[in-house]
């Protein structure tokens, strides 16, 4: 990251600090990972989270690509996720821009690179009376932080997964996934407004296809040898971030609960594959 970018960085945050913040209300966590989906938060900016219990599931799959290999067992502790990908509104409510290429108030925000993604989380966490997980210089993340982030890998697909094996969050049946995603086979070559789709077993929409997830870690192919648990972060650094659940571009066998992708956090060509990109964020839960 360039120094004008990271002056830029810090000095969006420190005027958002000093404009003032207003505190968002929680709620107690409720639900378990085998539970009925939890119920769904409003917060005081308009968008839901949903809680995400605590617990272990089997990560990757032995069957899938060779980066997905060896599934070995991971915990992950609880934490607060944001029901639908983020929104073109939400994101230009709080950036005062929007860089996405099929514009559409309620569809996902794309076009944002690893980069911007944070950024918006710490900005989001300041706006909210929230300490940031992100340092504005370094972009270490604090994960003691009550503020916003975005998920990790492990994270993401316990998320997905909502308590399931199979090869999606509804089973294994491929034919399936048409009422839970847009995909290359239904999407015609586009983004979608979020939450038309059936949500997952814990009240989450669009984990499979319509924009590939940025996550926070650094993408590793043979991480998973590692099998490191509890709270996986990924390597220690790397040249690219993880992406998740597929996109309108992607075929069904890479809209997997497991599948995986990467991306450079800085698009090296602005018009290769970004409009497929958004994110959505995460908290800790107390």
């Amino acid at each position: 990251m360039s120094s004008e970018h990271l002056a830029g960085l810090a000095l969006a945050l420190t005027a958002l600090l000093g404009a003032g913040c207003n505190q968002e209300a929680t709620q107690s966590p409720a639900g378990q990972p085998h539970a009925p989906a939890p119920k769904t938060i409003t917060l005081s900016n308009g968008l839901t989270i949903v809680f995400i219990p605590a617990g272990e599931f089997i990560m990757g799959d032995n069957d899938g690509d060779a980066d997905e290999r060896p599934a070995h067992q991971v915990q992950v502790g609880a934490f607060y996720m944001d029901t639908h990908e983020l929104t073109q509104k939400a994101y230009e409510a709080l950036m005062e821009t929007n860089p996405s290429k099929s514009k559409g108030p309620d569809k996902p925000v794309e076009q944002v690179d690893w980069y911007h993604a944070v950024l918006y989380c710490n900005m989001r966490s300041l706006k909210q009376g929230l300490k940031p997980c992100y340092d504005p210089k370094t972009l270490a993340c604090d994960f003691n932080a009550e503020g916003y982030r975005l998920p990790t890998e492990a994270e993401w697909e316990y998320a997905c997964r909502a308590g399931t094996r199979g090869k999606y969050s509804f089973g294994d049946a491929p034919d399936k996934l048409r009422t839970y995603a847009w995909f290359k086979e239904n999407a015609a070559q586009t983004t979608h407004p979020v939450g038309q789709k059936t949500p997952n077993a814990w009240g989450l929409y669009d984990m499979h296809g319509n924009v590939a997830e940025w996550c926070h870690d650094f993408y590793g192919q043979s991480y998973y040898q590692k099998n490191d648990s509890p709270n996986p972060r990924g390597p220690s650094a790397g040249d690219k971030c993880v992406l998740r659940g597929g996109s309108w571009r992607t075929g069904a066998d890479g809209c997997r609960s497991s599948a995986r992708n990467s991306e450079t956090p800085r698009f090296a060509d602005a018009c290769f594959g970004s409009d497929s990109y958004g994110f959505r964020c995460v908290r800790k839960a107390k």
